[in-house]
């Protein structure tokens, strides 16, 4: 068995993918930027030209730096998804709000390492923001300078702050009666905020996301930088989420987490 990877070494590396993504991106955030419907089951797909230039370009950086490297990735697809190392990118997560002129959209970027993500990414390159870490620690790179995250801690149900980006749009028959539940739970819910709301739990600033129907790609850049931060992520039942993504729960503590669980599940926490 390969040792595990010097996760710091390869922090670098993970900037540089932000910053190559966002100089593809911001040149076609608020212009006509190629807008096309991929239409299916999910009725409005978007995705824009900004989406497929920029995990182009994270791809071709991955294969020159590291060539027996997988990545699995929205717009591309898979690429040796059972390799060692496997990238799973998302080049824009909240298509939606990028199309709709507003800065909460994000680039995801996680690595697995035997099947389990070890690092990951959330970059905002118009705010000017990279959000990364690992189980080691996790950090905020912005014009500002660099700074350690940590996740508010001790926070009672009631008094969180919790996040989801459409209840309407993405939760079915039965989740948006439990939505009702959740709602009433928590102190404060704002809705729209996509992945950025998961580099926010990071930050201390909110305390709750859920979220329904997540592919790999949306959630696993969150798995590694939240731990790094002190936080937890899991399916809707409590139990890890799988490859394929699914229905999460992201919290600032374990203690918050399975309190969101037991509202989730019915039984009031």
């Amino acid at each position: 068995m390969t040792q595990s990877p010097d996760l710091a070494a390869l922090e670098p590396f993970l900037i540089a993918l932000n910053r190559a993504s966002g100089e593809t991106i911001l040149p076609l955030f608020r212009v006509d930027n190629g807008l096309e419907d991929k239409g299916g089951a999910k009725g409005f797909d978007p995705v824009t030209a900004a989406d497929r230039g920029a995990e182009a370009v994270i791809r071709r950086l991955i294969a020159e730096r590291f060539p027996d490297h997988g990545v699995i990735g929205e717009e591309y697809g898979e690429d040796r998804p059972d390799a060692e190392f496997v990238w799973v990118l998302d080049p824009i997560d909240g298509t939606r709000a990028f199309i709709a002129g507003l800065p909460v959209w994000t680039t995801l970027i996680a690595l697995r390492f035997q099947g389990e993500p070890v690092l990951g990414s959330i970059g905002q390159p118009f705010i000017g923001e990279i959000f990364l870490g690992h189980a080691g620690g996790t950090r905020l790179i912005s014009r500002d300078g660099t700074r350690p995250l940590v996740t508010r801690k001790g926070v009672a149900l009631d008094r969180a702050i919790l996040a989801t980006t459409d209840p309407w749009g993405t939760f079915n028959a039965a989740q948006m009666e439990t939505w009702g539940r959740v709602r009433a739970a928590v102190r404060l819910a704002r809705m729209g905020c996509d992945a950025y709301a998961y580099a926010m739990i990071a930050a201390g600033a909110l305390d709750l996301v859920i979220e329904a129907g997540l592919k790999s790609w949306d959630i696993e850049s969150a798995i590694p930088l939240l731990a790094g931060a002190g936080g937890v992520v899991s399916d809707w039942t409590g139990a890890p989420i799988g490859r394929h993504g699914g229905d999460a729960v992201l919290a600032g503590d374990r203690g918050l987490l399975e309190a969101m669980v037991g509202v989730l599940r019915g039984d009031g926490g």
